[in-house]
């Protein structure tokens, strides 16, 4: 039996439709594996849609939606990628604010692929140093952030990696920065 590190740790999961399957569900698993309690938070309540790259693939139940939580209901945040995900969701002034309030409150939170655009839009991207998929390098910087090319960075309790290929390094970094908790409260607000 894996080691149950995240006990009566809860993590929100937020994700909207066209989600990258395997960037919501291997980390979801290892979570859980890890002993943590997930909730998949959306935009809307039913399910959202999942894809393998451009391909539909598994859909997956919405738990709660953004406007139904809190940031005191979680001990961290996971954000999946998919082009169509974090688009979707920085879009949403609710699931915006839902990021910064983590950031606001130190808790840490895993972003992989295009995720990164929500910390972009919800400001925390700036003066942290972050990895995404390549074409992010742009609004990273733009938005005062510092981009880097590799498999996994932590900055502040902020673990972010570019693609699935990188999971096995982003979920051990992940589950790493979930058992440390809280981290100093973001000061660039």
């Amino acid at each position: 039996m894996a080691e149950r590190k995240l006990a009566g740790k809860k993590v929100a999961i937020l994700a909207a439709d066209m989600f990258e399957r395997v960037e919501l569900e291997e980390p979801r698993q290892a979570l859980e594996d890890a002993g943590a309690t997930t909730e998949v938070i959306s935009i809307h309540d039913g399910e959202i849609q999942g894809f393998d790259h451009f391909d539909p693939a598994n859909k997956v139940k919405v738990d709660r939606t953004v406007e139904e939580v809190s940031v005191d209901d979680y001990d961290a945040l996971l954000i999946p990628g998919g082009v169509g995900n974090p688009d979707q969701l920085r879009g949403d002034e609710n699931a915006v604010s839902f990021v910064r309030a983590f950031a606001d409150a130190g808790k840490p939170m895993a972003v992989i692929c295009h995720g990164p655009w929500m910390l972009v839009e919800s400001g925390v991207v700036r003066g942290k140093r972050v990895t995404s998929w390549p074409t992010l390098e742009t609004d990273i910087r733009n938005a005062g952030g510092e981009w880097v090319d590799e498999e996994v960075v932590v900055d502040g309790g902020i673990v972010t990696s570019r693609k699935p290929d990188d999971i096995p390094a982003f979920n051990e970094k992940m589950i790493e920065e979930f058992c440390e908790g809280r981290h100093p409260a973001r000061t660039n607000a």
